[in-house]
């Protein structure tokens, strides 16, 4: 079985897995940013990594990335990919500063901050949905502390993926969108990338009765 060739039915249990997830998700991020959170996944897709840097804006797209070892019975690499001003919007709700901004002119202190903050915002969403495919598998998998970069997309992609894409082409690709309850800033969007090496993909296609 190719990896790039997904079928309908394929595609709407990864989405099935990735909604399970995202509602999680919802849930822990309404209570941390003190607003009603809503989340869905509207597809899912599985590319090559050319075309990952496309469809999170090009090479040169300004992004957040958060990346995470993904450990246990599968093992590769999960990403958060979300532009600069997403990124400073959920920074600005969870440190209560509207005023805050990203740039490389960001103090220390005040990007250690933005940083943690970000961190803890990966490690619900990577959790959650790590959590579900562990509940559709019926594997264990944890996803290690997360390493984030701030940088143009083609060089968080090829820094923060070079040794995993080395042995394996191809990445997961489940969009997610953010919905919320506020007037001007109602929806962020963002990839959410998982990239199991070679022996996982088959292992995690043959957990979900793909072989």
């Amino acid at each position: 079985m190719d990896v790039f060739q997904l079928t309908t039915f394929q595609k709407d249990i990864l989405k099935e897995i990735g909604n399970i997830g995202a509602g999680n998700a919802a849930t822990s991020l309404s209570q941390l940013l003190g607003q009603k959170i809503d989340m869905m996944v509207p597809n899912v897709e599985v590319a090559d990594f050319n075309e990952v840097i496309e469809l999170v804006g090009g090479p040169e797209q300004p992004i957040v990335g958060l990346m995470f070892q993904v450990e246990g019975e599968i093992t590769g690499v999960m990403a958060i990919v979300v532009d600069i001003e997403e990124a400073e919007y959920l920074v600005q709700k969870l440190t209560h500063n509207p005023a805050f901004q990203l740039s490389e002119q960001t103090n220390g202190a005040e990007l250690e901050i933005a940083m943690s903050a970000l961190g803890e915002i990966g490690n619900i969403l990577t959790g959650s949905y790590l959590t579900a495919l562990s509940d559709f598998t019926g594997m264990n998998l944890q996803p290690s502390v997360p390493h984030l970069g701030m940088d143009m997309a083609g060089a968080i992609m090829t820094m923060g993926l070079l040794e995993i894409s080395q042995v394996t082409d191809y990445a997961i690709i489940i969009d997610t969108e953010i919905r919320q309850e506020e007037q001007g800033h109602e929806q962020i969007r963002g990839n959410f990338l998982f990239i199991p090496d070679p022996e996982s993909f088959q292992k995690l296609f043959a957990k979900l009765g793909w072989n």
